[in-house]
């Protein structure tokens, strides 16, 4: 009986550390304040980036109102390279955006596709007379905020917007 007791003596401290290991297992208290914290910067990555996406769209979207806007313009005052090109970059509050290449004045006819380049004067297959034209082209490159290592750093939008002046 002696050499009994003394075996559970021995052992008696190896279950109080699995007994304390069971108890730390099944303990609940705390546990969402760890999953937070492991949690919080994949959402913070989920927050910028949808933020990234949201500045790089609107980025584009500016784009494409300054052209049309120097279109616009061109419709309304006629065709003038520099106030055209002043009403590009100053369609919207960014300075990023440029009027790039510069607006050009071209005669055309219309086509199903588009406008295809005419000499002025000239009939076209219609039977209209070629029409003047105005091209107006933006242009703004956006920087992502954060470097996402998959992605490029960088995006250059263009847009262009053609409208007949005569």
């Amino acid at each position: 009986m002696t050499q009994r007791l003394s075996r559970k003596s021995k052992i008696r401290p190896f279950d109080r550390v699995r007994d304390l290991v069971h108890a730390a297992v099944r303990e609940e208290s705390g546990a969402a304040a760890i999953e937070f914290a492991v949690m919080i910067p994949l959402l913070s990555l989920m927050v910028v980036s949808v933020t990234d996406i949201g500045l790089a769209v609107y980025r584009k979207m500016q784009v494409e109102n300054a052209a049309q806007a120097g279109a616009q313009y061109a419709i309304v005052h006629g065709f003038d390279t520099s106030s055209i090109s002043s009403a590009v970059t100053s369609a919207t509050n960014s300075t990023a955006i440029t009027a790039s290449p510069a607006p050009v004045q071209f005669c055309g006819c219309p086509t199903n596709t588009g406008i295809s380049s005419a000499s002025c004067g000239t009939v076209c297959t219609g039977g209209a007379q070629a029409g003047t034209y105005a091209r107006v082209s933006a242009q703004a490159t956006y920087s992502t905020l954060i470097n996402y290592q998959l992605v490029a750093a960088a995006y250059t939008y263009n847009a262009q917007s053609t409208a007949r002046l005569q």
